[in-house]
This record gives C-alpha cells, sequence and structure tokens, in this order.
C-alpha cells in the first residue's frame, strides 16, 4: 500500500523552498557541524552555488518533477511507486541529495500494508 508522497511533498517540496535565508542558515549549519578542531572547514562541502542557482535561475523551485501511482493504490511487489527526474543539468545532484529525504516514505508505506495485511 503506498502512502505519504503528499505529505513530504507539500511539506519540502512544494512552492519557493530555496530561499536566500535558508541557503546562509544552511552554510553556517555546515560550517559548525562539519568543521574539525585541527584541520577546520573544508569550503567544498556546502555547495553555496549550485543552491544560488536554484535562487536565480528557478526562482527557487526545485528542478525535479515527481511521477507517482495515487496514493493508497494496492501493487504487486516489483513495481515503481513513484519516479523523481531532475529537470535542469546543472543540478546533476538534487535527485541524490532529495533521495536521502525520501527515504522517510518507507515508514508510512509499510505502516499502510502492514495494516491492510492485517
Amino acid at each position: 500500500c503506498f502512502f505519504g508522497l503528499q505529505y513530504f511533498l507539500q511539506r519540502y517540496m512544494v512552492g519557493n523552498t530555496v530561499t536566500q535565508a535558508k541557503i546562509d542558515e544552511a552554510e553556517s549549519y555546515f560550517k559548525i557541524h562539519f568543521s574539525h578542531p585541527v584541520w577546520g572547514y573544508d569550503e567544498q562541502l556546502f555547495k553555496r552555488d549550485a543552491w544560488m542557482h536554484i535562487l536565480n535561475k528557478h526562482g527557487g523551485k526545485l528542478p525535479v518533477e515527481v511521477k507517482a501511482v495515487p496514493e493508497g493504490t494496492v501493487a504487486p511487489y516489483k513495481n515503481v511507486l513513484f519516479t523523481m527526474e531532475n529537470t535542469d543539468d546543472e543540478c546533476f545532484w538534487l535527485t541524490n541529495y532529495l533521495e536521502t529525504l525520501l527515504v522517510q516514505l518507507w515508514y508510512p508505506t509499510t505502516v499502510c500494508t502492514q495494516s491492510r495485511e492485517q
């Protein structure tokens, strides 16, 4: 049973999700949490230029296209429930970045499936 994508999309991906304030906050977070006491901070860790590209070229909207089966669909195993495709070649990294967040869909989908089967 497929469940949870709509909440995720509305919470994290709809509208102008990339803003100057969020970019600044993320960069500060990286500098605090990824600094080493001896070697300091590696400026290459946070891709500020890439996020600024999304802000400037796309108005802060993520350049991805998501296709999915309707929520609540009971699909046989070995079927794709959703796909996410990058629509800007300069943001080649974005789908992998978002994939780390999309792991959160595993839990509601599993609960939905288990609840249906019981």
